[in-house]
């Protein structure tokens, strides 16, 4: 070889510059891939907070949501006022027992310093150090220290329904224009996930407001006292089959009914309605007994042009020569509880007989149980007890436990414990019915 040759000198220099390529390259791939790591969190993280319909649970996912995507130690999601002009809620996320602890007593902020910098200016804003702001107020006594800030903007409907802030960037850097960005498109994302929430209250409780118009209220029964309650199913505007209804009849006798119509539309609703006005009229029949009852409405359901599917029970309480009696039919549905004053709750379990719509051909019976001085019945929709993880058995357990100590306390008492407790999911509406007869024979 050429002792002249330059190609072994050039050498070093041309790796070098390869290796700073090759490092340039490697860099460029790892912001690549941070970049659509970031993108792919920034996805699963509008995901998950459209999943949401609860408001509250809106408001607090989207807090921890822009904290995980920045890295930030605190967060906290400012809600306006009707004006605009102050905050109206404070949903502050990250701090621990004791930082917490040290703030008891101290009013929620109102929109002062930076936090109202940023309603007067809904521009996102990223501060290196909150204390050398000009705009700072400070933090009260017993806050927990912070530097860095980054606060942007929620709008719902073209209007700013609050503020995003997070503070303290884990590693001790400031916010970049990147977090910016991220959090920026998020809060977009967050605007429409809050007027979901929003929509779906409204619809939510505008569904409970006719279900409840379709359900009586319960006439005075005395010397019997008695105690209802119907709560909607947790889903978006399910309207339920589910209703109660107690009668008294022209001979002295009372009449307590509780169903459940299949499905959770307009349509359940309505049959609802439907199916409980055909038994009120049937109930006045008092020579028939209730498996008769529903014998006759399972008939008239039959011959609608489309015949609905329910679950039943209708019981009848009468009083003769000082005792209670209680006679019953159950139509697929949960059976009835006895609760007694000595503290002992017990179903009254026979098999129940075929659901309405099913077969009119199929037998209807009639049970008979006698009722101790002041005993309690109450009858439910299974939305109670059922829950598809568990075994119906154990929903039903748990409602004859928290009754039987609650045997001898006020109706009213009984019932919202039994309403309280609800081993069911929530996913179903229910009903509940309690009918109590006198201590005495007064």
């Amino acid at each position: 070889m050429d002792s002249h040759d330059p190609w072994p000198a050039q050498l070093p220099s041309r790796q070098l510059s390869l290796d700073a390529d090759l490092d340039r390259l490697g860099e460029q791939l790892a912001e690549l891939a941070h970049t659509q790591g970031r993108m792919s969190g920034l996805l699963d993280a509008v995901l998950a907070i459209s999943r949401e319909l609860e408001l509250s649970v809106v408001l607090r996912r989207i807090v921890t949501t822009a904290m995980e995507l920045v890295g930030a130690r605190y967060g906290a999601l400012g809600v306006l006022d009707e004006g605009g002009g102050e905050l109206a809620d404070f949903i502050p996320v990250g701090m621990d027992e004791r930082e917490l602890a040290e703030l008891a007593g101290v009013e929620l902020p109102h929109g002062r310093g930076l936090l109202g910098h940023l309603i007067d200016d809904p521009r996102p804003l990223r501060v290196d150090d909150i204390a050398a702001h000009p705009g700072s107020a400070g933090f009260p006594p017993g806050h927990p220290p912070m530097r860095t800030l980054l606060g942007v903007a929620i709008t719902v409907r073209g209007r700013v329904y609050g503020n995003l802030y997070l503070t303290d960037k884990l590693g001790g850097k400031p916010f970049d224009p990147d977090d910016e960005a991220v959090v920026t498109a998020l809060a977009g994302a967050a605007g429409i996930a809050i007027e979901n929430a929003r929509l779906y209250e409204q619809v939510r409780a505008s569904a409970e407001q006719f279900q409840r118009l379709l359900l009586p209220s319960l006439p005075n029964l005395s010397p019997v006292t008695a105690w209802a309650v119907y709560q909607p199913a947790a889903e978006p505007a399910l309207l339920g089959g589910d209703w109660y209804d107690a009668v008294e009849l022209p001979d002295g006798g009372l009449v307590m009914i509780v169903g459940d119509v299949v499905g959770h539309d307009v349509n359940a609703a309505a049959t609802m309605a439907q199916v409980r006005n055909m038994l009120r009229a049937l109930v006045f029949d008092t020579a028939a007994t209730p498996a008769e009852v529903l014998a006759r409405l399972d008939r008239a359901l039959n011959a609608l042009p489309e015949a609905p599917m329910a679950t039943a029970c209708l019981a009848r309480i009468d009083h003769s020569h000082g005792a209670w009696t209680l006679r019953w039919s159950n139509a697929g549905h949960p059976p009835p509880l006895l609760v007694t004053t000595d503290g002992t709750a017990r179903y009254l379990t026979y098999d129940p007989d075929v659901a309405l719509g099913v077969d009119t051909d199929l037998p209807r019976f009639d049970h008979r149980q006698t009722l101790p001085a002041g005993a309690t019945v109450v009858m439910f929709t299974d939305g109670l007890v059922e829950h598809p993880r568990r075994d119906l058995d154990e929903g039903l357990h748990t409602i004859a436990t928290v009754a039987a100590p609650l045997a001898a306390q006020p109706l009213e008492h009984l019932g919202a414990a039994l309403a309280a407790a609800r081993p069911g999911d929530g996913h179903d509406d229910m009903a509940v019915l309690a009918l109590r007869i006198p201590a005495t024979d007064s």
